[in-house]
């Protein structure tokens, strides 16, 4: 039996001024310090420690992590950064005004290009290449250690999070875009050595 952990990173500078980030690098709010640091304590609250961490490039994921590991109490934790678990590229509207991108291009438009599952933003990923890109890694470089019942924490994003939450909890893309992971919210499973969930808990920070 092994732990996989999910972590969004906490608030970060735009998700406050309501902008639309992707692989754009703000940092965290102080919100955004105390959700990770409120994720920590009820990790450790959980009687949850790790072997292995995994992140994105992006320093919200990896403060987030490090804060996280600081409140949990592992601060020594191997954790490496990759590029394949960073935020889905949102492409032309990176950097843009969610209100402004409506006027823009309407409402129907960013909606769909929100919310589907497999249609992109001009420039951008759908959360199918975004799934596209973090599941082939998560099933060759995460999973076989978790087979090997090491217990991992991963601290990435809402949709590269989607995309893992999609195949662990066997959801159909019409299902997955109702999944809404909130900032700081660990998402804990139970994994069986063929790599199979036995429990799921989402905990409250």
């Amino acid at each position: 039996m092994s732990r996989l952990v999910l972590v969004r990173h906490g608030q970060s500078e735009w998700n406050e001024q309501n902008l639309f980030t992707g692989w754009r690098d703000p940092d965290l709010t102080a919100q955004g310090v105390d959700e990770a640091r409120r994720a920590g304590a009820a990790l450790k609250a959980a009687n949850m420690t790790f072997d292995l961490g995994f992140t994105s490039l992006l320093q919200r994921a990896q403060k987030t992590c490090a804060l996280l590991l600081e409140t949990q109490g592992q601060t020594d934790l191997p954790v490496t950064r990759h590029e394949e678990l960073n935020e889905r590229d949102y492409g032309d509207l990176s950097g843009l005004n969610k209100d402004d991108a409506r006027e823009k291009w309407g409402e129907e438009q960013v909606h769909i290009w929100r919310r589907s599952f497999d249609i992109p933003p001009p420039g951008g990923e759908s959360l199918k290449d975004t799934a596209d890109r973090v599941l082939p890694f998560f099933n060759s470089a995460i999973m076989p250690l978790v087979k090997q019942g090491k217990d991992i924490l991963i601290a990435a994003h809402g949709n590269s999070l989607r995309a893992l939450v999609m195949q662990l909890d066997g959801l159909s893309a019409e299902q997955i875009i109702d999944v809404n992971i909130g900032t700081g919210e660990p998402y804990c499973y139970a994994m069986n050595a063929d790599g199979s969930v036995t429990d799921k808990s989402i905990l409250t920070p």
